[in-house]
């Protein structure tokens, strides 16, 4: 449906263009945006290069594994059905940690083998696999919400459009991820309560 939606977009701004004249313009604009989408993208593929070899010297150092352990009773609230020494749990904390570093793109690996060991976990309690979880629901929210320290991405972003102070960005993004992850837990709670009381 958004291919359609996206196709449309495009055709209809080609016969707008061509109708009122423009199409020189369309066209200046669309390889500009081109040229602009390259340079972004080799920005971000250099610092996600720096983020990705500091996570690994963190994950070497036991920093991560650190991380992983101080977030293990925080997880173990939020998600009091899994078993504590299950790998799913483990992936959940590594996922929490990475995206609590800004860490994006090193926490979607965790995310994955996070959700393959729920779904495992489902398959042994013998519930219908095609219906998610309560606890895949709660930990998709909960790493959409993600509470960030440092918003790498933003940095980046803000740093490769001339901003004067690509880093002014932390404070008010802590304050915000810190909010939106405060709402996700209590959100996911009172649900999981609810359910609870209905069964």
């Amino acid at each position: 449906m958004l291919n359609y939606l996206w196709a449309g977009m495009i055709l209809l701004g080609i016969f707008y263009g061509t109708f009122t004249g423009n199409l020189e313009a369309i066209s200046n604009a669309a390889l500009e945006s081109a040229k602009e989408a390259i340079n972004l993208c080799i920005t971000m593929l250099g610092v996600m290069g720096v983020w990705v070899g500091l996570m690994k010297i963190a994950e070497k150092a036991g920093v991560l594994q650190s991380m992983t352990r101080l977030l293990l009773p925080f997880a173990k609230f939020l998600f009091p059905k899994i078993p504590k020494d299950s790998k799913a749990m483990k992936y959940i904390c590594t996922n929490m940690a990475a995206n609590i570093l800004g860490l994006g793109w090193a926490a979607t690996p965790a995310g994955l083998k996070a959700m393959e060991e729920l779904s495992d976990l489902q398959k042994q309690s013998g519930k219908d696999t095609h219906i998610a979880s309560d606890e895949m629901c709660i930990f998709l929210i909960i790493n959409i919400s993600s509470l960030q320290l440092i918003p790498v991405n933003m940095i980046a972003y803000r740093s490769q459009y001339g901003s004067v102070s690509p880093t002014a960005i932390i404070a008010p993004a802590l304050v915000a991820t810190l909010i939106s992850t405060l709402v996700a837990v209590v959100f996911c709670k009172v649900i999981s309560n609810s359910r609870n009381k209905r069964v």
